[in-house]
């Protein structure tokens, strides 16, 4: 039998498969993977930001996890050779009412026990010379990695130590028992004596085959970019943030220099009409049946409808993308731009159509279930894991608490 099966072979699978290695090194573990190599869907679509934890209010989870995060990644690729730069980030203020919104956050970031800058309009100039703003706030502690290679990094430690990857495998029944939990893939079974369920977009999928039936569904929303061309790749240093709207879930859109040297520009976010469409014209039937028949969802869509009709017609005309990034660095122009990539973010919403802002993990007798890790999960995945495997430890163990 083995001493646990973990389903999903995206960063933070791998970061729990990493730590329960750690913690027991004679435990047996499998990842079960769908497709056919590591970090195929967030992960490997992810902008590659190591997150500060501005954003997050004070004591959650996202915010504890998303500084020690930045911290433990920082030293993960460090010890493991692997690119990393921590280059800070600016959060600009265009305009004169996004300034209190400004102070509030630089006062999250102390909360947060973050280093952060207040900074004036020369302040900012002189860090971003071509941005727009009438004040900014500078956070030290964000950077850029690829997380992809974070994770191929991982799954080669991991393997190294014994624990074993099975690739292109489809979970397609899992049965709970009291001493151990029985799991169906298209190419075989396994019995485990616990199971860990880091699905992603597929998380709640995974938890209702395992007899859970949540009070949450993963709605699929899709991140679109452009690419800054080379030749004016000089107009973004480093990472450029506007002040996010307190009223809408998303930070807007942005500017992000890549590890490799390129600049990101965006995203919108839209709904997906499909939990891995990467492209507008991707579509899943059964994915977009569910979205539609979720109460959730059509409460959610009431409340932020004039933001959501934004965001589609800025998918379908660069103009007016542009016209946003503009509120940033006016220098950029439609020709500047050519398309960039897609991601897709596993955004848990509940029937009464609230966004599940936190990381949420439901535990079972022998399984245990991350139904929603959104960003900063990638940043966070080193202390997700370690956080997880010492709940995992005390599933259906007697005398631990």
């Amino acid at each position: 039998m083995i001493d646990y099966v973990i389903v999903g072979g995206g960063i933070v699978g791998l970061s729990v498969a990493y730590a329960l290695k750690q913690q027991e090194p004679e435990a047996t573990i499998q990842i079960v993977e769908k497709e056919k190599e590591v970090a195929c869907h967030q992960t490997g679509h992810n902008s590659g930001v190591i997150h500060s934890g501005i954003y997050y209010k004070p004591g959650s989870f996202k915010a504890k996890f998303a500084k020690a995060g930045s911290e433990s990644m920082r030293s993960f690729c460090i010890e493991h050779g692997l690119d990393v730069d921590i280059c800070g980030k600016v959060i600009v203020a265009t305009e004169e009412k996004e300034l209190a919104q400004l102070e509030n956050l630089y006062q999250r970031g102390l909360d947060n026990g973050l280093k952060v800058d207040l900074l004036s309009r020369e302040e900012l100039l002189e860090i971003e010379p071509h941005v727009r703003g009438l004040a900014g706030i500078r956070v030290p502690a964000a950077g850029i990695v690829n997380y992809k290679h974070v994770s191929e990094k991982l799954a080669e430690l991991f393997v190294e130590k014994g624990g074993k990857l099975a690739l292109s495998q489809k979970i397609i029944g899992i049965q709970e028992a009291d001493e151990h939990v029985d799991v169906e893939t298209d190419m075989g079974r396994y019995r485990t004596r616990y199971l860990i369920n880091c699905a992603g977009l597929h998380s709640d999928r995974i938890a209702k085959l395992a007899g859970y039936h949540l009070d949450m569904k993963i709605v699929p929303f899709r991140g679109e970019y452009y690419k800054l061309k080379p030749e004016k790749r000089y107009l973004v240093k480093n990472l450029i943030y506007p002040v996010p709207d307190p009223n809408f879930p998303f930070l807007g859109v942005h500017f992000t220099r890549m590890i490799d040297g390129e600049v990101d520009a965006g995203p919108n976010a839209v709904l997906s009409f499909k939990r891995e469409g990467y492209k507008k014209t991707d579509f899943s039937a059964r994915d977009l049946s569910e979205t539609l028949s979720y109460q959730g969802f059509w409460k959610i869509a009431g409340k932020f409808m004039k933001e959501g009709v934004e965001e589609m017609r800025r998918s379908y005309s660069k103009k007016l993308f542009v016209q946003n990034l503009q509120k940033l660095i006016p220098e950029v122009q439609e020709e500047d731009l050519i398309p960039g990539p897609s991601g897709v973010r596993a955004q848990g919403l509940t029937i009464n159509g609230e966004l599940v802002d936190d990381f949420h993990i439901v535990s079972g007798k022998r399984t245990l279930h991350i139904c929603n890790a959104p960003s900063p999960a990638a940043t966070a995945a080193l202390e997700i894991g370690k956080e997880v495997a010492q709940r995992a430890k005390k599933l259906h163990r007697p005398g631990m608490k």
